[in-house]
């Protein structure tokens, strides 16, 4: 019965370790929102800068495989190249082992006091009313919560209290020596449990109690080795189904690990001819007797080295990725297409995701315009062969608004910081915006239908004279899309001049119009094509410039 009590007790300290660190991530992201969206489109082709943004996003979420899902989703969507990803998951390698130096910590004697850290954060959530705040609350709660679940798992493993129990665990543990099976167990535990925070953290805390996985010696380095390879399927398999460059990102992961675990796994092997280890010759002498001190700087060593082993190969492991996952030949996209995917991984990171439905709508929005434009070139031509075209691509453009509809209220499901809420009801609006300019010319390709079946004549005057004003909306459409994109506030102020100068053309057009009506030079049955179709295109300059203040 004390057996159960105590794997219940470990079970629910390794619980409340979880939770506090999912608390402490949800929360130091919200924090960090805006800088971890900024960081990682930053990371261009730097190397050096995406090991920083892969390790800082990994301090951040806490989870290097939630940052290298992450990754594949940004991949997968073709934000980012699979080039900048392997910097950036080699960087998420490094950001992962906090956890351990974390969870180290929870034998020092300053741990009790850390404890206290529950209640306060507790208090600042209940009795702020500042967001920031409240969030700051979470994040102290959420630390607490770590050491209160390594104080349960340190409990249930203290051999002064238990002291059968833990030699029994002891000896069966240090049965195991075989550096291969122990390579295996890390694999395979990080695999189930999918986190190599987790499985670290109970090696740790085996540790602190004075338990070592395969006894004295190496051999619970071999675990951690394992645990490293292990935390890769978290990321291989968010790839199933996604596109090839994703894969390889995954693969990227995958290779990483696996190389690095054959030259430590060779490295410690060295030692054994000499009847010593590394953890006696090296790691005894930084850390005496401090073995979860011990670990977690192994596992620290493992990851820089392998990442400054192997970050000048970064091209060379984009190659050997790109060999083990072929691509399959594809159909050519047509230039009309709708390009953009939108990855649901990256609503593990809403400020990520959002910047994401930016740059989808940014392409929609590139796309609405250019049915606009086929549209109003067709008329001047007096052409009516683009007409099932334009009808084709709206329908494309509404399918396009539908999945980015449905994007956007999942997005809303995943607790996005205030700011971001904001951005979300604001892009409801920016893709209606969209898909009516879509339907604007839609319109137009009726006028030109009565264009051409009503034998109407326009002057060369008026002609001129609209093709000019079409212009100008091709100039606004050119500059609101920066302005959406890039967020650049001082560019209103020209898109509104803009705008303004085009409800000019309408008003001298109209009544231009009216003036030839008057006096006999126009034909009456022109009227309500000529009137609709500059009163279309003025309507079409108000959605655009209506899409480029969405960024306020």
């Amino acid at each position: 019965m004390e057996v159960v009590y105590l794997i219940l007790q470990l079970l629910g300290g390794l619980g409340a370790f979880l939770i506090g660190m999912e608390m402490m991530s949800d929360s130091m992201s919200r924090l960090a929102h805006g800088r971890l969206r900024t960081m990682l489109n930053k990371t261009a082709n730097n190397r050096i800068a995406g090991v920083g943004i892969g390790a800082a996003s990994t301090v951040i979420i806490q989870s290097s495989s939630a940052t290298t899902v992450m990754v594949v989703g940004l991949v997968n969507a073709g934000i980012m190249t699979l080039f900048q990803a392997t910097s950036i998951i080699m960087g998420a390698n490094i950001g992962t082992t906090i956890t351990a130096w974390i969870a180290s910590l929870g034998s020092l004697d300053i741990s009790a006091f850390l404890l206290i850290l529950t209640v306060i954060g507790v208090f600042m959530t209940m009795l702020s009313k500042s967001e920031k705040v409240k969030v700051i609350g979470n994040v102290l709660a959420g630390l607490g919560l770590i050491f209160v679940g390594l104080a349960f798992m340190s409990d249930s493993m203290d051999p002064e209290l238990h002291p059968e129990i833990m030699d029994a665990i002891k000896n069966a543990l240090a049965v195991v020596k075989n550096p291969f099976l122990l390579l295996l167990i890390g694999i395979v535990a990080t695999g189930i449990v999918q986190s190599s925070s987790a499985v670290t953290s109970i090696v740790v805390v085996l540790a602190t109690s004075g338990v070592l996985i395969g006894g004295t010696g190496d051999g619970v380095y071999y675990v951690i080795i394992g645990s490293n390879i292990g935390t890769c399927v978290t990321a291989l398999l968010s790839s199933i189904g996604a596109s090839p460059n994703a894969r390889r990102a995954a693969i990227i992961h995958l290779l990483f690990n696996c190389f690095g675990a054959v030259i430590f796994t060779a490295f410690l092997l060295c030692w054994q001819p000499f009847g010593t280890s590394f953890a006696e010759t090296a790691l005894d002498k930084i850390f005496p007797g401090d073995y979860q001190f011990q670990i977690a700087f192994f596992h620290t060593l493992f990851n820089v080295t392998c990442t400054c082993l192997f970050l000048p190969f970064a091209k060379g492991f984009v190659k050997l990725a790109n060999i083990l996952v072929r691509e399959k030949a594809a159909p050519e996209k047509t230039e009309n297409e709708v390009v953009g995917d939108l990855d649901e991984r990256l609503l593990l990171q809403p400020s990520v995701a959002v910047e994401h439905v930016y740059q989808s709508a940014g392409k929609m929005f590139a796309y609405a315009v250019g049915t606009l434009d086929e549209a109003v070139a067709a008329f001047l031509k007096k052409d009516l062969s683009v007409k099932e075209d334009v009808v084709s691509r709206n329908e494309k453009l509404n399918e396009a608004n539908r999945e980015a509809v449905q994007y956007l209220v999942k997005l809303s499901a995943s607790a996005p910081v205030y700011e971001d809420e904001k951005t979300i009801s604001k892009m409801h609006y920016v893709l209606n915006d969209i898909v009516r300019i879509g339907e604007l010319a839609d319109n137009v390709t009726k006028y030109t239908d009565h264009y051409e079946k009503d034998s109407l004549v326009f002057s060369g005057e008026f002609l001129t004279m609209l093709e000019e004003m079409y212009e100008r909306i091709k100039e606004l459409s050119a500059v609101a899309y920066e302005t959406f994109l890039e967020h650049d506030f001082a560019k209103l102020r020209v898109v509104d001049e803009m705008e303004e100068g085009i409800d000019q053309d309408r008003r001298r057009l109209v009544s231009q119009h009216i003036r030839r009506l008057n006096e006999g030079k126009c034909q009456p049955e022109n009227s309500s094509v000529f009137i609709n179709l500059v009163g279309n295109m003025e309507r079409a300059a108000d959605h655009i410039t209506y899409i480029a203040h969405s960024i306020e």
